[in-house]
């Protein structure tokens, strides 16, 4: 077999394992109550009670039933622009599904993209059976075009969440979405409340790594400084020390210019610009409020390779959840917000007028997300042109080191403690790689060994990030503790970054754990968690 051959036949069969079909078009490169702003609720619908409920759900109880096609979408992302892609009933992104803490939500998904292309919906941080995760090739096979599937699983806990395809490289091309579990008893007080995606915005159909880097894409909006160093030597925190080596990128009080270092070229794909609901920053969604309320944004980043840096002008946020969980009030000037992660805030409307936020790529001075905060009754409509906020330029930004969880962490994790199983994990590659592979312990998914946990156990899971770039690491089906607060995403700081986290194998199955950087997971950066 040729060299050529060799790499065809590697490519063919990552596509098979990473997708659950050899098909091309499966990767994503086939051809074309509440406030909301930019996308629509769902409403869910009582569809009686079942017999025999999956692993996890209470018996009988009502039902909260959806219904989301995966299909072929055109929207407008700006002013007389449009974009040909994928979304979810028409629209991207794809409708809020909100559902109360307790609900069994049943949702019932329907595959009309093109001819070959599966799909799964993953329920990204919710801890729902295993079967139910949406992984292909792992938890269910894709489900093929012109089929459908349901999902079904009880909703908690309550939380910031979102949904998204885990097929190849759909996440690019819109398949995502919002999920919000309603508290009970919500531990913080809020007038008014939206949903605020971020995203990045490809205007046409994704490739994996390995092909750009034959075609000699190098950079993308990288070549304007999306890559390497997010941080300058000596950018400390506010009391200069290190936790988990994230302090010196996330910060404490930021100092000019803190996060924008120089740094070497990688591939990334060429986008085109950074949206918020859908929306390019020349045509910004508007986020209408009043005087004296107190507003509750929900940030959530399904971003397929951007990390952002967020604040809003005139304001201070106050962080008061993590990942979906609640965290003890704390007030900061900015935060950055990884891929996979999310924030709630809330924001005292104290500054009448009209209030530029922006969120601003971390690796780099590509044009930022911009919506806008608007106080009605007010004659100014639009911020001054060129707004940036005080938060960009300074202060205090969040790290992960000023959150607390806002109740008691669950046993045994409340305790200090050995763990019963230890893994070290290395990540790597990418950057001076010729074909942008990446790598958990020198190897590459699918062909890595699992990390084989037992039910019961206290499982640590440390990591050392010996290439260039950031990495959002991901564990599915389990939150766990890292510092004082429970989360299922964490990111590692480049150049040496370090972060361990501790979980309890209390949810049986086989799990993925992975980098949340689309390309990155796609080119290999990931891990099975399997219970043996």
């Amino acid at each position: 077999m040729s060299d050529s051959e060799d790499t065809k036949h590697a490519l063919d069969r990552r596509r098979f394992l990473l997708t659950g079909t050899a098909a091309l078009a499966g990767l994503g490169l086939g051809t074309a109550g509440p406030s909301l702003v930019g996308f629509k609720s769902i409403q869910t619908e009582a569809a009686g009670s079942v017999a025999a409920p999956a692993r996890g759900m209470p018996d009988g109880g009502p039902v909260q039933a959806v219904r989301l096609v995966a299909e072929p979408v055109e929207v407008e992302v700006g002013p007389g622009r449009k974009w040909s892609t994928w979304g979810y009933n028409g629209q991207y992104p794809g409708p809020e599904i909100r559902v109360k803490e307790g609900e069994r939500l049943r949702v019932t998904v329907e595959n009309r993209l093109p001819s070959g292309v599966g799909t799964t919906v993953h329920w990204h941080g919710v801890p729902v059976p295993n079967a139910m995760d949406g992984v292909p090739g792992l938890t269910q096979e894709p489900i093929p075009p012109g089929e459908t599937f349901v999902y079904e699983y009880e909703a908690a806990p309550a939380g910031t969440y979102m949904y998204h395809s885990h097929v190849g490289l759909q996440l690019d091309r819109g398949l995502i979405g919002p999920l919000i579990i309603e508290e009970r008893t919500p531990h913080v007080s809020y007038d008014r409340e939206y949903t605020v995606m971020l995203d990045d915005f490809l205007p046409g159909a994704p490739q994996p790594l390995e092909v750009l880097a034959a075609s000699g894409q190098r950079g993308g909006m990288m070549d304007r400084g999306r890559g390497g160093r997010c941080c300058r030597r000596g950018d400390r925190g506010d009391r200069g020390e290190s936790v988990r080596g994230e302090d010196r990128w996330r910060g404490g009080r930021q100092r000019r210019g803190g996060m924008m270092g120089g740094g070497k070229r990688g591939i990334v794909p060429p986008y085109e610009g950074l949206m918020i609901n859908g929306r390019l920053p020349e045509d910004p969604a508007v986020f209408d409020v009043k005087k004296g309320e107190r507003v509750r944004l929900r940030l959530v980043n399904p971003s397929s390779a951007t990390t952002y840096h967020l604040a809003l002008a005139g304001h201070r946020l106050t962080v008061t959840h993590a990942d979906g969980q609640p965290v003890e009030p704390v007030e900061v000037d900015s935060l950055l917000i990884g891929m996979g992660e999310r924030y709630d805030v809330v924001v005292e409307a104290t500054q009448p007028g009209a209030h530029t936020l922006l969120a601003r790529t971390v690796e780099g001075d590509a044009p930022p997300a911009r919506a806008i905060l608007r106080y009605q009754g007010s004659r100014q409509n639009r911020p001054p042109g060129g707004q940036v906020p005080e938060g960009l330029r300074g202060g205090r930004r969040l790290r992960y080191a000023d959150l607390q969880s806002a109740r008691s962490l669950p046993q045994p994790l409340a305790e200090a403690g050995a763990p019963d199983r230890t893994f070290d994990l290395r990540l790597s590659g990418g950057m001076m790689m010729s074909r942008g592979e990446w790598f958990i312990d020198g190897q590459r998914y699918p062909d890595a060994d699992p990390l084989e946990i037992r039910e019961g156990e206290r499982v640590r899971v440390n990591m050392r990030n010996m290439s260039m770039m950031l990495h959002p690491m991901h564990l599915h089906g389990h939150f766990f503790r890292t510092g004082g607060i429970l989360k299922d995403t964490v990111l590692l700081e480049p150049h040496m970054g370090r972060a361990s986290f501790d979980f309890i194998a209390d949810n049986p199955g086989r799990w993925f754990f992975h980098c949340h950087n689309l390309y990155h997971l796609h080119a290999g950066m990931a891990r099975e968690v399997r219970y043996v």
